[in-house]
C-alpha cells in the first residue's frame, strides 16, 4: 500500500512538471511571436516615416535651379531616417526584410539624385516609378506586419 502511494505521488509530480513545462514553452512561443510582430511594426513605421518624408520633399529638387544647401539638409535627414529604419529592421519577419529592402532602394535613389544634382544634370528619369515602388514595398511591409 505504501509503495502505491509513493508511485501515485511520483506520477502526480511528473504530470504537474510536464504540464508546467508545456505551458512555459507555449508562453515562450507567444512571447517570441509578439516580440517579432512588435519589431516588425516598429521597423515598418520607421520605414514609412522615411519614405513619406522623401515623397513629400523631393519635389523641391525636381527642377533647376537646385538649392544645394537645402538639398544637403534634406538628403541628410532622409538618409538618417532610412538608416534608423534599417537598424530597426533586424527581425526575421518578412515585413522587416521587405521594409529593409525598400530602405536600401531609397538610399540608392538618394545617392543617384545627389550625383545628378551636384553635376547639374536632371534627376533620374525613373524617379517617380522608383519612388512608387519604394512606397508600395513599405505599404506591403506594413500590411505584413499586421
Amino acid at each position: 500500500m505504501r509503495t502505491l502511494i509513493i508511485w501515485a505521488i511520483i506520477i502526480t509530480v511528473i504530470w504537474f512538471g510536464w504540464d508546467w513545462l508545456r505551458k512555459q514553452q507555449h508562453n515562450n512561443t507567444n512571447t517570441a511571436a509578439a516580440t517579432g510582430a512588435s519589431a516588425a511594426q516598429s521597423c515598418t513605421s520607421a520605414a514609412s516615416s522615411a519614405a513619406d518624408a522623401w515623397g513629400s520633399g523631393v519635389g523641391r529638387f525636381a527642377n533647376p535651379p537646385y538649392d544645394v544647401s537645402a538639398w544637403d539638409g534634406f538628403r541628410s535627414d532622409i538618409e538618417s531616417r532610412a538608416r534608423r529604419a534599417e537598424e530597426k529592421c533586424i527581425c526575421s519577419e518578412t515585413a522587416c526584410a521587405t521594409a529593409k529592402s525598400a530602405m536600401a532602394d531609397l538610399r540608392s535613389l538618394i545617392n543617384e539624385m545627389d550625383q545628378s544634382l551636384r553635376s547639374g544634370s536632371p534627376p533620374p528619369s525613373d524617379l517617380v516609378q522608383r519612388q512608387e515602388a519604394i512606397d508600395n514595398a513599405v505599404n506591403s511591409a506594413r500590411d505584413q506586419a499586421k
